[in-house]
This record gives C-alpha cells, sequence and structure tokens, in this order.
C-alpha cells in the first residue's frame, strides 16, 4: 500500500513538472499582457480564470476522449500542431501591425477562448503529454494523482494570468502598445516554431 502510494505521488510529482514546463505560464504572461491591455483589471482577472478554465476543458476532453477524437476525425498530431500553428501566426500579426486594437469588435472578442486557452496554453504539446500520461496511468491513485497534477497546473496558470496584470498599472499607454508588439513577436515565433515542428512530423512520418 505504501509503495502505491509513493509511486501515485512520484507519478503526479512528474506529472505536474511536465505539464508545467510545457504550458509555459511566465511564457505565456506576455502575451496574455498584451491581449487583454485594453480590459478593466476587472475583466482581466475574468479573462486569466477564463483562459486557464478553457484549457483545464480542452485538456480533459482530449485526456478522456483524445485518442478516440483523433482516430475518428483521421487527424494526427502534426495536424493539430500546424493548425494550431496557424492560428496563432494569424492573431500574433494582428498583435504586430494593432489591428483592431481597441475597438469594439475586438473588445467583444473573448481571447481567453481563442488563442490563450486554446492553442496557447492547451496546444498540442500539452495535449500530447497529458494523454501519453493517460495511457501510462496503472491504477486508481495514479488517475487521482493525475487529476490533481492537472488541476494544479492550471490553478498556478490563473494564478500567474492574474498576477501579472499588475504590469499594467505602472506603465503607461506607450508601454502598453510596446507590450502588445513584443507579444505579437513572441506569438509570432511560437507559431513558426509550431509549424516548423509540423513540417518535421510530416517529413518523418
Amino acid at each position: 500500500m505504501n509503495v502505491v502510494q509513493v509511486s501515485a505521488v512520484t507519478f503526479a510529482i512528474q506529472s505536474f513538472v511536465t505539464l508545467f514546463v510545457i504550458f509555459d505560464p511566465p511564457g505565456a504572461a506576455p502575451i496574455f499582457l498584451g491581449l487583454v491591455a485594453d480590459r478593466t483589471p476587472k475583466e482581466r482577472r475574468k479573462l486569466a480564470v477564463q483562459a486557464a478554465g478553457v484549457s483545464l476543458l480542452v485538456i480533459s476532453i482530449f485526456a478522456i476522449f483524445g485518442q478516440l477524437i483523433l482516430d475518428y476525425l483521421h487527424i494526427s498530431i502534426a495536424s493539430l500542431q500546424a493548425a494550431g500553428g496557424l492560428l496563432l501566426l494569424l492573431v500574433s500579426l494582428e498583435l504586430l501591425t494593432g489591428k483592431d486594437s481597441g475597438s469594439t469588435e475586438a473588445r467583444d472578442k473573448n481571447v481567453a477562448l481563442v488563442p490563450l486557452g486554446t492553442p496557447l496554453l492547451a496546444g498540442p504539446g500539452a495535449i500530447v503529454a497529458t494523454m501519453i500520461f493517460v495511457q501510462q496511468v496503472q491504477n486508481s491513485a495514479q488517475a487521482i494523482g493525475l487529476v490533481a497534477a492537472v488541476l494544479a497546473v492550471h490553478i498556478v496558470i490563473a494564478l500567474v494570468l492574474i498576477s501579472s496584470t499588475t504590469i499594467l498599472k505602472v506603465i503607461k499607454e506607450s508601454g502598453v502598445n510596446l507590450l502588445a508588439r513584443i507579444a505579437g513577436l513572441l506569438l509570432a515565433a511560437i507559431s513558426v516554431q509550431m509549424l516548423v515542428d509540423a513540417i518535421r512530423a510530416f517529413i518523418a512520418q
């Protein structure tokens, strides 16, 4: 019994650390700030929680039904990664060019759903890692440990995004614009890397 308990705790810790590195909440914070800079503090906090919630929902769905969904639709992980990369690239171009910035239409968009919740947070890497961990579960204790790890990671994500909004209180409008451009550049780099990885995967097939 003790061995199973230790194994479950170890499995949970390994899952948490791996998923935390893949989700990279500190890395997502600048992009989050660039997308919500024109929102009120209350809206920013709400979007931070929503982004973590959407990511948790997507990860949970793929953890339970992921392989079935991909097999049924004949979609490869590489295709999923390429689609996510293209979507992020479109968003990054809007941030870099300032397109629709501050407009009513832009403010009405729920960035917590796309691109924050998915594919930035719950992207192909996180989805695949979670599906692999699910396949490695050997008993109910490990299953509970994995669930706890996934929940803990998303709680940390929400806290990091919420705390990051304090930066917006000390920078002026010009600083917000600069932050949006930096966020766009980072998002463009992430999207290009996702596309490159997808192309490599296609070639390797």
